[in-house]
């Protein structure tokens, strides 16, 4: 069967992905983000976040992975939305989206990314996935949101984002 090239090819009932987590600390105008420096997404800016281990919760993993991404610990967590990944080589990643309030230590580099807090007006979007200027926005705004994404590569195909009341 050829690779989807638009959403509605993708069996979203039945569809799978990796659970994941991301965190965006967002305190007094500017937010938390980090250069990845290896695995999906090397080189692009984005927040800390990864894989849930087996039989943690994605707010317990949100905390670990910022933790070890980091250096910093995020507190004041609330679950901002959901994203699903689908990506023409198979692969798919079921993303749990977390929005801080504070961050307790400060942020340093690791083998894994370079932190930085950046002003909201100034947030990178192009040095971002594509996907980010879709959702992101409604995330600093405190709107929740459910997006789809399908991606060949780094290049995002199609989209859906839904908004939820």
């Amino acid at each position: 069967m050829p690779a989807p090239r638009t959403l509605s090819e993708i069996d979203w009932p039945r569809w799978s992905g990796v659970e994941c987590t991301l965190v965006f600390v967002v305190r007094g105008g500017e937010v938390l983000l980090m250069r990845k420096k290896r695995g999906l997404g090397a080189g692009k800016i984005n927040a800390p976040g990864g894989k849930l281990d087996a039989q943690e919760s994605p707010l317990a993993a949100a905390i670990r992975e910022t933790r070890e991404e980091v250096c910093a610990v995020p507190s004041g967590l609330s679950r901002a939305g959901r994203n699903r990944f689908h990506f023409t080589d198979g692969s798919a990643i079921d993303v749990h989206v977390f929005r801080a309030s504070a961050l307790d230590g400060t942020p340093a580099p690791t083998p894994e990314a370079d932190p930085f807090w950046s002003p909201l007006e100034k947030i990178p979007y192009a040095e971002m996935w594509e996907d980010d200027a879709l959702w992101l926005p409604h995330l600093l705004a405190r709107r929740r949101f459910s997006g789809r994404f399908l991606f060949d590569g780094d290049r995002m195909l199609d989209w859906a984002l839904e908004l939820p009341d």
